[in-house]
């Protein structure tokens, strides 16, 4: 039988994607192991992010200033819009280093299925920014899912009366990928976006 408080935090671990109550319940002991150098810093650091760390009003990044430090840096590229569903896919596009603009977190994707309508995301604040003047380009960098794609289209048709040029990022096989480990989704995609050489 285990401590109240124990249980309240393996509950609350299992919350987490990608932990399951087996996870979360040995996630839990080696954090209660490790109280000192490991549970009470954590409680500190989630106390701290919990109080400081908020969504940009601009793009919807996190972070501990508004508007975020992407958004305030000057030599970022003010007329490159990257669309992207989650705070994650920006983390990863910053990590990967390749783009110099500035984002739109959209806050996830159209979905009929889990009731999450154009109201719910961040895509009247994109269309606000996309009419500015120093905006020329937006890019779609959304997941090549059915729900990314419906809200890529969607966005797109938005975009219509603004005078931005839209793309998207390309789909198909990835660099060092083989064709025989490739999805038929992946395969078609790459043959529909094949260019010349």
């Amino acid at each position: 039988m285990r401590d109240g408080h124990i249980e309240r935090l393996i509950q609350l671990l299992a919350r987490i994607p990608g932990l399951g109550p087996r996870s979360a319940r040995r996630a839990a002991l080696h954090l209660i192991k490790r109280k000192d150098t490991l549970l009470e810093p954590l409680a500190q650091a989630l106390n701290t992010v919990a109080g400081a760390v908020h969504p940009c009003s601009m793009c919807g990044n996190l972070d501990a200033q508004d508007p975020c430090r992407v958004c305030v840096d000057a030599r970022r590229d003010p007329s490159q819009i990257c669309v992207v569903e989650e705070v994650a896919d920006l983390w990863a596009l910053e990590r990967a280093g390749v783009f110099r603009g500035r984002y739109q977190v959209l806050g996830g994707t159209l979905s009929a299925l889990d009731g999450v309508g154009p109201e719910d995301l961040n895509i009247a604040s994109l269309i606000t920014r996309a009419r500015t003047p120093e905006v020329k380009e937006i890019i779609l960098a959304l997941n090549a899912t059915v729900d990314g794609q419906t809200t890529a289209h969607y966005i797109h048709d938005c975009l219509a009366g603004c005078d931005v040029k839209v793309s998207q990022l390309a789909h198909g096989v990835p660099v060092g990928g083989e064709l025989d480990y490739l999805d038929d989704g992946t395969i078609g995609a790459a043959l529909k976006s094949r260019q010349p050489m």
